[in-house]
């Protein structure tokens, strides 16, 4: 397609991945580095992204804008686009009543969005599912078409996305949060060997690659209010949230962890008995 010029609200680990598949594409991806700070402002660099002065500078310039940030902050950054009337891609771990809600408070078409997948590179492929208004989607969609962040287009039901998002992310964040916890209470008892013969013999799941816990950690911080979104979203459909709490606040445990991604495991375990 055309080459487009799209705007980045907030970019973080995962939005400027996504950026740089924009600008792999031949798309122009501006940001507003006013008060941001200055690992955002490397990270934007090393990506490619345009800096522009403001952020009305960017919403005047762009056909799309991407919203990629905490779950807790979506509605804050939703709010900072005023009377933006262009597309609005809500792609936060946020619940499909949140989304929905922000769409209604936007004057900018909404596309609901919803990332699963770690950060698209050379590597590795995201999927970004995408719902709402037919050619809204349509042109995201062609954003990214052939890109490492795999465009997959649900219809037009704003929140189906965010749907996908709180299906997934109640499954593979909880069992993370259950096998730390399983982990942990070996470690405290010295069975820990005993417990991975058990897992191992189960066959593959979580609880068979303590290893992966650190990572798990390193993103707990974004993980655990996301798990409060899908408590939120089974609460509105009269489904048991204890589940989706109960692995917020074992994530929370790890806050102080946030992006440290050379956790030994020991330590990963040792700090989920902080308060």
């Amino acid at each position: 397609m055309t080459a487009s010029t799209v705007g980045l609200l907030h970019p973080g680990r995962m939005g400027s991945a996504i950026a740089a598949q924009l600008i792999a594409a031949g798309h122009q991806v501006l940001w507003c580095p006013t008060g941001r700070s200055a690992g955002t402002a490397r990270r934007a660099a090393e990506t490619g992204l345009t800096a522009v002065e403001t952020l009305p500078l960017l919403l005047e310039r762009s056909t799309v804008v991407f919203s990629i940030c905490p779950p807790a902050a979506a509605e804050e950054v939703a709010g900072s686009v005023g009377d933006y009337d262009g597309i609005y891609v809500e792609a936060n771990a946020i619940s499909p009543h949140r989304t929905i809600a922000i769409a209604g408070r936007l004057r900018a078409t909404v596309v609901d969005g919803s990332i699963i997948g770690p950060p698209p590179d050379e590597h590795s492929t995201a999927r970004l599912y995408l719902s709402g208004p037919e050619d809204a989607v349509e042109l995201v969609r062609r954003l990214l078409a052939n890109s490492k962040a795999e465009p997959v287009p649900l219809g037009e039901r704003i929140g189906a996305a965010s749907a996908v998002k709180m299906a997934y992310g109640s499954f593979q964040k909880t069992s993370r949060a259950l096998a730390a916890v399983s982990h942990a209470i070996a470690d405290d008892y010295g069975v820990g060997e005993h417990l991975l013969k058990e897992a191992n013999a189960f066959g593959g799941n979580a609880l068979a690659d303590p290893d992966g816990l650190p990572s798990a950690a390193a993103r707990a911080w974004r993980w655990a209010p996301e798990m409060l979104e899908v408590a939120e979203t089974a609460r509105a459909l009269g489904l048991p949230d204890a589940l989706a709490t109960g692995s917020a606040e074992v994530l929370s445990r790890w806050a102080d962890d946030k992006d440290d991604f050379d956790l030994s495991l020991p330590a990963t375990l040792r700090n989920l008995h902080r308060e």
